[in-house]
C-alpha cells in the first residue's frame, strides 16, 4: 500500500556493526506508530538519481575511510548529483558516520557536497566515534524514527 511520504535510506555497510547501525535506522524510521512513511533502505552502490527523486527525505550513512567517506557513498554522489541538482533543493537529510577515528573530514565532505545541492540538512549528523559502542544502534535507531516520525506529522 502507498502512503504519503517516502524515506530514503542509503547507507553502506560492509561489516557487522555497520549493518547493525543500518538496520537500526531502518526500524526506527519503520516503527508501527508511524504509519504514513515508505522507507526503502538501499546500498550506496544500488541507489541512484531516481531513488532520490522519489524520496522526500533522505538519510545518509558511511563509514569513515581514509578521513572522508566511503568511495561507495562517493560514486553514489558522483552519479546522482547533476540529474538531482535541479530537481531536489531542499531536500530534507541527516547522516551518521561510523568513525574509528574523529569523523571530521567525512562529515566536511557530505557538508560540501549537500551543500552544493541545497539540500536542507534537519536534524544534527550523528557521529559514532571510537570502539564500536552498543549506544550507536540505539542513536541510529533513534535517527531513523525521528526522520520518519517528522515526515509523518508534516514537519519535513
Amino acid at each position: 500500500m502507498a502512503h504519503g511520504k517516502k524515506l530514503l535510506i542509503v547507507a553502506h555497510a560492509p561489516s557487522p556493526n555497520t549493518r547493525k547501525l543500518r538496520d537500526a535506522v531502518a526500524e526506527g524510521a519503520s516503527h508501527p506508530d508511524i504509519e504514513n512513511v515508505d522507507v526503502r533502505v538501499l546500498a550506496p552502490l544500488d541507489a541512484g538519481p531516481d531513488d532520490v527523486l522519489w524520496c522526500d527525505a533522505i538519510v545518509l550513512g558511511t563509514t569513515e575511510n581514509l578521513g572522508y567517506m566511503s568511495g561507495a557513498l562517493k560514486d553514489f554522489f558522483d552519479r546522482s548529483y547533476y540529474p538531482c541538482l535541479e530537481e531536489t533543493q531542499g531536500l530534507p537529510f541527516t547522516f551518521y558516520i561510523r568513525a574509528g577515528r574523529d569523523g571530521t573530514g567525512t562529515h566536511r565532505a557530505i557538508d560540501s557536497i549537500t551543500t552544493g545541492l541545497r539540500w536542507r540538512q534537519v536534524q544534527e549528523p550523528l557521529l559514532c566515534r571510537g570502539e564500536f559502542q552498543d549506544a550507536f544502534v540505539d542513536r541510529c535507531r533513534d535517527l531513523g524514527m525521528t526522520m520518519a516520525a517528522s515526515l509523518d506529522a508534516g514537519l519535513l
